[in-house]
């Protein structure tokens, strides 16, 4: 009788799991590689929390997913700070705020150019809240929304160095992870990067817009994201909103 032969593992790219995203597992043919199942212990401080969104661009066209939040924890004897990524459900059990202390086994993002966050996937958390005093001036660091919120308040993009700076400890900044794609009849082109936006209040005297980002697309072609865009998604707020 011939041997049926060993199975090959592959790395599995979300368009391919059923779910089409980094959470999903796929059965045969597949198998995700054992790498990606390792596990780092986390423990530190919350230093911010922010919406963990996905900014998918076609040209002129956005589309946006709301994976979860993103935590940046500084860790516990060491001068480093790293973004982790949770879910929706996890953060409305927690409440999770900056002050407080977070510890979890958390696994490297499978695919980086696809996150913002470095690492995913945290079980057998154990999270503290600090006694953090609410401030009436950004950067706003009490615990953030739900994410059927950001969605609706809409989004204005920021200068990268100002989100560097000041908003990256912000509930309203969101550095988001971009995929393009180039040429809409060639779904496989496509290229990643990240971009900072602002979801706070239009009149916070921090914010600074950048300038106008530029979209590639076909044959060399290049989409500019004018400012209106932004003052349209955002018409419905008021200023101090």
């Amino acid at each position: 009788m011939r041997e049926r032969p060993a199975t090959r593992v592959f790395p599995i790219h979300p368009s391919l799991s059923p779910e089409g995203n980094h959470d999903s597992r796929c059965s045969w043919p597949f198998e995700r590689p054992a790498f990606w199942m390792l596990k780092t212990s986390m423990q530190g401080r919350i230093v911010a929390v922010q919406p963990r969104i996905r900014l998918l661009r076609s040209f002129d066209q956005r589309q946006h997913n709301y994976p979860g939040y993103a935590l940046l924890i500084e860790r516990l004897n060491e001068q480093k700070q790293i973004w982790i990524g949770i879910g929706p459900a996890t953060h409305a059990r927690y409440g999770f705020c900056a002050g407080g202390s977070f510890s979890a086994e958390v696994e490297p993002v499978a695919n980086p150019e696809l996150e913002a966050v470095d690492y995913y996937k945290a079980a057998g958390i154990r999270y503290i809240p600090g006694d953090l005093q609410l401030v009436s001036q950004p950067p706003w660091l009490g615990v953030p929304p739900d994410l059927p919120t950001y969605r609706a308040r809409g989004h204005r993009r920021l200068d990268v160095r100002t989100y560097e700076n000041l908003c990256y400890r912000c509930i309203w900044g969101c550095r988001m992870a971009v995929e393009m794609t180039i040429d809409q009849w060639n779904p496989r082109e496509k290229r990643y990067r990240k971009e900072t936006f602002c979801y706070g209040p239009k009149s916070c005297s921090k914010y600074q817009a950048g300038p106008v980002r530029q979209v590639p697309g076909r044959n060399g072609t290049t989409w500019q994201e004018e400012d209106w865009l932004d003052e349209d998604a955002t018409s419905h707020r008021g200023p101090d909103d």
